[in-house]
C-alpha cells in the first residue's frame, strides 16, 4: 500500500508539473530591457563585443553563455568595489537583474509576446556611441606581424578649429582595435613648421629581452615636451568615449589649433594596414564649466619603480597631488599594464577627513573603465593614487614572472597612472596652462 501511495504521489506531481504555466520571464518582457540598458552599448554591430544582443534571434544562441557571464559577474565589465564611491555610469547588474536573466535561461529562454517588447533602442550610425558632429581620420599605418612599434605622435590638420570651439564629447574609434594599445590626443597651437600625417618618432633602445635600456628618456616624455604637453584624453581597451554633456561642460579648443594623436600599435601575428578615427560633438554655446584631465602617478625611474620577480602583491610608491584651486572631480580611471592588480584613489579634504572615492580591487587591462562621479573638492584637498601589481605565475597575463619589471611604454613593461577628469567653474580659465595640481610623488625604496 505504501509503495502504491508513493507511486500515486509521484504521478500526481508529474501531472501538476506538466500542467504548470510557463515562466513569466520572457525575452521581450523581461530580458530585452536589461540588455538595452546594460549590454547593447558593446553588443551590437561595429562594437567591441563578439556578438550582437539587439534581438531575440541574436541573443537566443548565447543564452547559456549569458547565464554563465552574469552569474560570475564577468559581464557586464565593472571592476569598482561597490563599498566605495558613487558612480553615474555603473553598468553592473543588480541581483534582481541577474536572477531575471538566469531564470529566463533555466526556464527555456522563451521569446514571449512581441507586444511586450520595448521599442528598439536607437543607436548612432557608423558604430559610434554618440553621433559625432566632426570626424577626423588618422593616417594609414602598416602594423607588421611581429616586432616592437614605439609610440609616435602624428599631427592632423585642425581645419575644424579655425575659431574657438567647445568640444562636448570625444570618441575614439580604432578600425582594428586588436592592434591598438592606446590612442592619446592633444590639442596644440598651430605652428608654421608643422608636418601633417608624418609620424614623429623617438626610437627606444631595448635589450635582447625587449626591456628598455636604462639611462635614456622615454619617447613619450621627450615628444610630450616637444609639442608642449601630454595627453588631454585617451583611448585604452574598454574606454572609447569621454562625454561631458551631462555635466553641461566642454573642453575649450582655441582657434588655429592642430590635433596631435599619440599612437601605440601592438603586432598580433599578422600584418595589417589600419588607421584610427576620432569623433567630436560640439557645443552651440560656450558653457560655464571647462574640462581638464590630470594624471597622478608614482615615480618612473628604475631606482624607485621596480616590481620584483615572482611578487604577487607589489605595492608601488604612491602618486600624490594637491589641488591648487576648487574643482569638481567628475571621472576617475586607473591605468596599468598586464601586471596591474589593484588601484585606489583616496582624498584627504581640507578638514582632515579621508575618503576612498574609488577602489578597483581586480584591475583588468582589457577593460580599463572610466568611473563617472561627482565630487567637489576645495583648494588644498590632497589626492593619493596607490597601485598594486601581480608579477607572479598566478597572473595568467604575465609574460614572464621571473624578471623584475620597470616603468616603460610597452605592454610587458609597467605604468602607474591615475587619470583624473575635473570641471573648472571659470569661463576665463586657460586650459593650456592649467596649474590645477601641485604634484609631489612620494619617493621610497623599491620593495
Amino acid at each position: 500500500m505504501v509503495r502504491l501511495w508513493a507511486a500515486g504521489l509521484i504521478i500526481a506531481a508529474a501531472a501538476m508539473a506538466a500542467e504548470a504555466p510557463p515562466s513569466s520571464v520572457t525575452f521581450n518582457k523581461s530580458v530585452l530591457p536589461i540588455l538595452q540598458d546594460k549590454c547593447q552599448t558593446c553588443h551590437r554591430p561595429g562594437q567591441v563585443a563578439p556578438m550582437s544582443l539587439l534581438t531575440y534571434q541574436d541573443a537566443r544562441p548565447w543564452a547559456k553563455a549569458i547565464k554563465a557571464a552574469v552569474e560570475t559577474r564577468k559581464m557586464p565589465p565593472w571592476n569598482a568595489d561597490p563599498a566605495y564611491g558613487h558612480f553615474l555610469n555603473d553598468r553592473s547588474l543588480n541581483q534582481s537583474q541577474i536572477d531575471t536573466l538566469v531564470t529566463w535561461v533555466d526556464s527555456g529562454a522563451a521569446e514571449g509576446d512581441a507586444a511586450d517588447a520595448p521599442p528598439p533602442k536607437q543607436w548612432p550610425t557608423g558604430g559610434w556611441e554618440v553621433q559625432p558632429d566632426i570626424v577626423i581620420d588618422g593616417p594609414e599605418f602598416d602594423v607588421p606581424a611581429s616586432g616592437v612599434i614605439d609610440w609616435f605622435w602624428v599631427a592632423i590638420p585642425g581645419a575644424m578649429f579655425t575659431k574657438d570651439t567647445w568640444i562636448t564629447s570625444i570618441q575614439f574609434q580604432p578600425v582594428d582595435d586588436a592592434v591598438v594599445h592606446h590612442i592619446g590626443i592633444a590639442f596644440v597651437p598651430h605652428t608654421a613648421d608643422v608636418k601633417y600625417n608624418e609620424p614623429i618618432w623617438q626610437r627606444v633602445e631595448r635589450d635582447a629581452d625587449l626591456i628598455t635600456i636604462p639611462g635614456q628618456k622615454e619617447s613619450f616624455e621627450t615628444l610630450r615636451n616637444a609639442i608642449g604637453g601630454g595627453f588631454q584624453d585617451t583611448y585604452v581597451p574598454g574606454h572609447t568615449i569621454s562625454d561631458y554633456r551631462r555635466y553641461n561642460a566642454a573642453r575649450f579648443i582655441p582657434a588655429n589649433t592642430d590635433v596631435y594623436l599619440n599612437l601605440h600599435y601592438t603586432p598580433n601575428g599578422k600584418p595589417i594596414r589600419t588607421h584610427v578615427r576620432v569623433g567630436f560633438t560640439i557645443a552651440k554655446e560656450p558653457p560655464q564649466r571647462q574640462v581638464v584631465m590630470v594624471t597622478v602617478g608614482g615615480p618612473t625611474d628604475r631606482d624607485h619603480f621596480r616590481i620584483p620577480a615572482n611578487n604577487a602583491d607589489y605595492a608601488a610608491p604612491p602618486g600624490d597631488a594637491t589641488f591648487a584651486r576648487d574643482v569638481e572631480i567628475f571621472s576617475l580611471m586607473p591605468h596599468m599594464h598586464v601586471r596591474g592588480k589593484a588601484m585606489t584613489f583616496t582624498l584627504t579634504y581640507t578638514d582632515g577627513k579621508t575618503e576612498t572615492v574609488l577602489n578597483v580591487p581586480r584591475y583588468d587591462f582589457n577593460w580599463q573603465l572610466q568611473y563617472d562621479t561627482s565630487i567637489k573638492v576645495a583648494k588644498g584637498t590632497k589626492l593619493r593614487v596607490e597601485a598594486h601589481y601581480d608579477n607572479s605565475a598566478g597572473n595568467r597575463y604575465n609574460p614572464n614572472p621571473n624578471r623584475d619589471v620597470f616603468y616603460g611604454e610597452q605592454t610587458w613593461e609597467e605604468m602607474e597612472s591615475g587619470y583624473v577628469f575635473v570641471l573648472v567653474d571659470d569661463p576665463n580659465f586657460d586650459p593650456r596652462h592649467p596649474d590645477l595640481v601641485e604634484k609631489a610623488t612620494r619617493v621610497q625604496a623599491a620593495r
